[in-house]
């Protein structure tokens, strides 16, 4: 059997993607446009209740919601994709997955949909101008704080060991404007999402969800 995972390019979804096919599980993918917000429609709320993307089906049926948990389920499932329980870098990987998922993470959904935190349309523009400054506070923390080197032959959270938290960081990084700001101001992650960009499995995902850097 083989998961079945909800979501569209450039959204929630590309990581879990990106894990699943570097595992080289099967996945049935079921589109969810957020133009038009079809994630709040009747249909998948019955599925997510929260109306958000990514949403995995486990192949024993199991709903799976929310990026970080549906991630690190799936590192319990596929041995690789993090180091395992009682190792330091396990520890490590899920520090900064879980400040991404509380920090990084509600600043872009005031990014995508200022309308709905009970502000004016004037005041759009400047919600989604402070929602980005504070999601690229917690990437700089990333950054000076995580121990990357930007070194291309140890590019990954944890050296030459890739894990997903690689991919969450990679992705996210793309996000809110972050194509062609991540590569002019954070070189150590930069060269972890170009390290992720390169693997095999990952590169074509890679172009599918437009995290190519912007020129």
């Amino acid at each position: 059997m083989s998961y079945i995972l909800y979501g569209e390019a450039g959204s929630g979804s590309a990581p879990v993607e990106m894990a699943l096919a570097e595992v080289g599980a099967p996945v049935g993918l079921r589109e969810v446009p957020l133009e038009g917000d079809h994630q709040l429609r009747a249909d998948y709320r019955a599925i997510n209740p929260m109306g958000r993307l990514p949403t995995l089906i486990l192949p024993d049926g199991t709903v799976m919601t929310e990026s970080l948990a549906i991630l690190v389920t799936l590192a319990d499932i596929h041995p690789g994709l993090l180091p395992p329980p009682g190792d330091s870098g396990r520890a490590r990987a899920l520090r900064w997955m879980a400040l991404l998922a509380g920090e990084f993470y509600p600043q872009i959904t005031r990014w995508d949909y200022p309308a709905r935190f009970g502000v004016t349309p004037d005041q759009h523009q400047a919600l989604k101008d402070r929602a980005q400054e504070m999601a690229r506070d917690v990437m700089r923390v990333i950054e000076a704080h995580a121990g990357l080197t930007g070194d291309p032959a140890s590019p990954y959270l944890l050296g030459t060991r890739f894990s997903v938290a690689d991919l969450y960081i990679a992705v996210l990084s793309r996000w809110a404007g972050g194509r062609v700001w991540t590569p002019a101001h954070l070189p150590r992650i930069e060269a972890l999402a170009q390290a992720v960009a390169r693997r095999p499995a990952i590169a074509p995902l890679w172009a599918k969800h437009h995290m190519a850097s912007a020129t």
